[in-house]
């Protein structure tokens, strides 16, 4: 799951970059997503659990970030071009 996760938000990004708008995008799923891999890098530390895995959890995390601001990017140009 995992690592499906890490293929599909590098492609994500891509179509949030072209597309410059937040049609269809809901920050609140992405913001969701990103507590999600907090919690797993969170528990991977606690539990002093840290594996390859771990590495999977923040290239995911990263990436969702890099969504996230991408989404407030588009934001912006959602309402500079009045849509």
């Amino acid at each position: 799951m995992v690592i499906s996760f890490g293929i599909s938000w590098p492609a994500n990004i891509i179509k949030s970059w072209r597309v410059r708008t937040t049609k269809g995008k809901s920050i609140i799923f992405l913001i969701f997503v990103e507590f999600g891999y907090v919690c797993g890098i969170f528990a991977k530390i606690v539990n002093w659990n840290i594996t390859y895995v771990f590495l999977f959890y923040l290239f995911n995390f990263v990436m969702v970030g890099v969504d996230i601001l991408l989404y407030f990017r588009n934001k912006k140009l959602d309402r500079l071009n009045g849509a």
